[in-house]
């Protein structure tokens, strides 16, 4: 959760806790993204059927929102 939180700051839909600022940096959540996606991948059948649903929605929600930010920044 801790990662999906910096991804989500990274991509400026929640303020930075620290400055309470909000900044996109898109490249920085792409890259926290790809973590929780090889994360997955590493822990596929090391995890219990919820582990597994909450990091699949997990991943999703982030992908789609990911997907939105960069449609925001153009």
């Amino acid at each position: 959760m801790m990662l999906a939180s910096s991804a989500v700051v990274s991509m400026g839909e929640v303020a930075d806790p620290v400055t309470g600022q909000r900044h996109d940096d898109l490249d920085q959540a792409a890259e926290i993204i790809d973590v929780l996606v090889l994360l997955r991948e590493k822990t596929e059948g090391h995890r219990s059927a919820e582990e597994s649903q909450v990091l699949d929605e997990l991943v999703y929600d982030l992908q789609v929102r990911f997907v939105n930010a960069r449609k925001r920044a153009g």
